[in-house]
């Protein structure tokens, strides 16, 4: 018998790739990717996915370019300086390769993207400088059974984690005391948000950045073929050293961030609907008084009680800064009004969902006497997965 002749085509832009025994182009055609940041990481990820091909990428960042991004972010130009990161980022991974579909969010993780959005990637990759937002993006990845991989670089040290709910250990498991502590020093004694606490100014080189996002999107495309992954562990490198080791975390069997939901119950309704109209589906599976849970706590108002002041604010708590809570003609503290839940047949049922924090593409839970549905706010997929390959917050008010 003849020897198996191999055929390369030339004019394939993945045909080497396709030389690797196990790879599936077609898997990666397929798959759906969440990218949360677009800075150093983030940008050697879009870069590295938009070059295997992976078929839709979902990129969001709450930033714009800056100078001091451009030492260390391949797709940033100094012409960029002032516009939205995950927008730049996403052009330019799209120059790169034209196959890839690109959507671009101009916004905060932990207010502006639904828990659909996570229910639906394949795998969510984080490219982030701060523990409140790696704590929320672990948690909504438990919620709905999504993998994830996460990595922190600091000078030429990294380290990446992967997480596969929900038997692995997970990011939350991982956390000291010394890890709640910082957390909690970017809120303030009245609960709110400290602005003097700043984020993402560690000192790197664009040297780690590209290895430990290197190392990311390699664990992503393991877990996008079904391949094994080391679940649960730090993969830590030294760049002064050049050491590399590999720790597994203990799981904690206790952990908050390991709660799940059932498959929630897809509706015709957007965030732009009212609670109200939530209840009045939820009403066909629960019997008794209906209460919707908020997942971020809303500050509906900021009071004085001691000069019989009252200002309406109608925003998530990550969302006011103390200065807020300053009465600007006295000097006096006030005191955060918190909701983390609406009734049925109060005030706040009447206003659309977004008014009470509720992103696009949310899933929201309504209790009653008979235990809880979950909602999937359906509507707003399309406008979010299907609109122009960028996205603001602002689109869907």
């Amino acid at each position: 018998m003849d020897d198996e002749i191999l055929h390369i085509d030339d004019d394939d832009r993945y045909s080497r790739l396709r030389l690797i025994s196990w790879w599936r182009q077609d898997r990666l055609a397929a798959a759906k990717v969440l990218v949360v940041g677009a800075g150093a990481l983030g940008n050697e990820v879009l870069k590295n996915l938009a070059l295997l091909g992976v078929g839709t990428v979902v990129v969001i960042d709450l930033d714009e370019v800056e100078a001091s991004n451009l030492s260390r972010s391949v797709l940033f130009r100094a012409e960029d300086g002032g516009q939205a990161k995950a927008e730049v980022a996403a052009r330019r991974a799209k120059e790169l390769n034209p196959d890839v579909t690109i959507r671009a969010i101009h916004g905060d993780v932990i207010t502006d993207v639904g828990l659909g959005l996570f229910a639906e990637m394949d795998v969510v990759i984080g490219c982030l400088d701060n523990r409140e937002a790696r704590l929320w993006v672990n948690r909504q990845c438990w919620k709905v059974g999504t993998p994830w991989v996460d990595a922190g670089i600091q000078e030429i040290q990294g380290v990446v984690r992967v997480f596969v709910p929900p038997d692995s250990a997970c990011y939350e498991c991982g956390m000291t005391s010394r890890d709640y502590q910082l957390l909690n020093l970017r809120y303030s004694c009245p609960l709110l948000r400290r602005e003097d606490i700043q984020a993402g100014k560690v000192p790197t080189a664009p040297t780690i950045a590209s290895m430990m996002a290197a190392m990311e999107v390699q664990e992503a495309l393991k877990l996008i073929h079904g391949m094994p992954v080391q679940a649960g562990c730090l993969h830590v490198y030294n760049g002064v050293a050049n050491t590399f080791y590999t720790t597994e975390l203990p799981r904690k069997d206790d952990c908050l961030s390991h709660e799940t939901y059932p498959e929630p119950m897809r509706v015709n309704l957007g965030h732009a609907a009212t609670a109200e109209a939530v209840f009045h589906v939820a009403r066909e599976h629960l019997s008794g008084p209906l209460v919707l849970g908020l997942d971020r706590d809303l500050v509906a108002a900021i009071e004085w009680p001691q000069l019989g002041k009252r200002r309406d604010v109608m925003r998530p708590r990550s969302k006011v800064g103390v200065a807020e809570a300053v009465d600007p003609e006295t000097g006096e503290a006030g005191v955060p009004v918190l909701i983390s839940m609406v009734e049925q047949g109060t005030p706040l049922a009447g206003r659309p969902l977004a008014e009470l924090g509720v992103p696009p593409y949310d899933v929201v839970r309504v209790e009653g006497l008979d235990g809880a549905v979950f909602v999937l706010l359906g509507s707003d997929r399309d406008r979010l997965m299907d609109a122009p390959e960028s996205h603001s917050p602002e689109d869907n008010r």
